[in-house]
């Protein structure tokens, strides 16, 4: 038997690049999708594995996140919101959506969160760097990432409104979902193949 999925969305950026707003406002206008923040999954299933010292940040078993999302993305119907997306594997993504911000609008988002000067330099280097987007175009084929703008309210609205119209699109040419049976586990004795 086939299995088949509905749409998985990442919405990601740099810390303090509208994820969590975006994310609130599209729960809003699409109710019918399950929202996973990753910092609730990694609380609840103990995926932190170190503490960086310098960096002063918590070190993330990646796999143990993903594993613990492995039901969910294989429903689908899912928008992931995390500053890191190349955890996931690509045959269970459709949309990576990408948020960016002004250097000089992201610095004071990141003063008003109390950030020290080093974690803002940090994310600033990051977002100049365009880190996050690099690491999406490493993992995605480049026609699933869109890269936004996330400077000003209305920018939000308008994003909002074209992931909205992605999902439909999404659904309208894939009524009944898309194949999982690229994920599926190998039946063979001799699994241990890399």
């Amino acid at each position: 038997m086939v299995l088949k999925r509905k749409a998985n969305i990442i919405i990601t950026g740099t810390p303090g690049t509208g994820k969590s707003s975006h994310i609130e406002l599209l729960k809003k206008k699409l109710p019918e999708l399950t929202y996973v923040d990753i910092k609730d999954v990694i609380k609840e299933h103990d995926c932190v594995i170190d503490y960086d010292d310098e960096r002063k940040a918590d070190i993330v078993d990646e796999d143990k996140v993903v594993d613990a999302l492995e039901d969910k993305l294989d429903d689908g119907n899912l928008v992931i919101d995390w500053h890191v997306c190349d955890a996931f594997p690509e045959s269970q993504i459709d949309l990576v959506v990408v948020l960016r911000t002004d250097n000089s609008i992201l610095y004071e988002r990141l003063k008003d969160r109390k950030y020290d000067d080093q974690k803002i330099n940090e994310n600033i280097d990051a977002e100049i760097m365009e880190v996050i987007l690099n690491d999406a175009r490493e993992q995605y084929d480049e026609e699933i990432i869109v890269s936004l703008d996330s400077n000003k309210e209305s920018d939000i609205e308008e994003n909002v409104d074209r992931i909205i119209k992605w999902y439909d699109n999404w659904n309208a040419d894939h009524p009944h979902g898309v194949s999982t049976i690229d994920n599926m586990p190998n039946d063979s004795s001799d699994s241990d193949s890399d």
